[in-house]
């Protein structure tokens, strides 16, 4: 049986001599010097005849310390190939406790190390998203995505025995892409937003039953925690089930470097599935960590196109 590793810093193999904060979930921005190790200073030898004798005593059971630390650190290190890696994976290896290297001790911008219930938090992007009422984020979730969806599920219409929601909102980061732009990298992710959403989930799964059309529904420039970004919506039709709402929202991230930040939006069409506004009550929500002031620009800055 395996266990979360729990919040803390571990060695950054990606950068010798880092080490990266690891929340629990996942892999953040935070980055720091190694803390430095313990010095041990060994008591004064006695002097008198006797002192030759304790000098060599007191070599001798330092080589018997050091003998032992060593292959602690052998037995604690990284060599298991089945250990993953900082920007690797998504669990570090625990190496050390009390104020070393995986303490249990506070994030890197201070709040406590288990977050707010209230809100989804990805650190990695440095930022927050609201939880609706009726929505929870799930303790395990599918490949890197930070999710939060309906606490409600139903058995999908295009797949025996597997469970659906009627809406679900992950946070990414983009990678291996010519993209520069929101607009561009919108334009990128919404089709691949919307196979993962309808089409074919990520174990290969036709949970409606595949998609059998879509049309644009609403697309634009916003402003999402103090930076310009772009969103583009679709309405998609399924093989099975009522079909749904997809919606791209990409922007800056309003901390570290500014890289890109994509959020994507599933809602389930019909008289099930979660209001279509709520789509932009969460966009004006995403505020950065630490920041409950910075509004949103969706209304009168969202663009709808038909």
């Amino acid at each position: 049986m395996s266990y979360p590793t729990p919040p803390g810093w571990y060695p950054d193999t990606s950068a010798p001599g880092t080490e990266r904060w690891w929340d629990g979930t996942a892999w953040t921005a935070h980055t720091r010097a190694p803390a430095p190790a313990p010095v041990h200073t060994p008591a004064p030898a006695p002097s008198g005849g006797g002192s030759a004798r304790a000098v060599a005593l007191v070599a001798a059971g330092a080589v018997v310390v050091g003998a032992v630390v060593t292959g602690a650190v052998l037995l604690t290190g990284n060599d298991d190939p089945a250990a993953p890696a900082a920007h690797a994976s998504q669990s570090p290896t625990r190496t050390g406790t009390g104020g070393a290297p995986g303490d249990d001790g506070p994030s890197p911008d201070g709040t406590p190390v288990h977050e707010d219930g209230n809100v989804l938090t990805d650190q990695l992007n440095g930022i927050t998203l609201p939880i609706p009422d009726g929505w929870e984020r799930p303790e395990r979730t599918s490949g890197q995505l930070l999710t939060m969806r309906t606490e409600k599920s139903y058995e999908c219409p295009g797949a025996s025995s597997t469970y659906c929601y009627p809406g679900t909102v992950t946070t990414r980061t983009p990678g291996g892409t010519d993209a520069t732009t929101p607009e561009a990298l919108a334009e990128e992710d919404i089709a691949d937003a919307a196979d993962r959403a309808y089409d074919e989930d990520i174990l290969g799964r036709r949970t409606h039953g595949g998609i059998t059309g879509h049309r644009q529904t609403a697309a634009g420039e916003v402003t999402v925690a103090g930076r310009t970004g772009y969103y583009i919506r679709w309405k998609v039709t399924t093989a099975h089930g009522p079909g749904g709402y997809v919606q791209s929202l990409a922007f800056p991230s309003p901390t570290g470097s500014e890289s890109p930040v994509i959020v994507r939006y599933a809602f389930d069409a019909g008289p099930d599935g979660p209001p279509l506004d709520l789509m932009d009550t969460l966009t004006r929500g995403i505020r950065p960590i630490g920041d409950d002031a910075t509004d949103g620009g969706v209304g009168s800055a969202v663009e709808h196109t038909p």
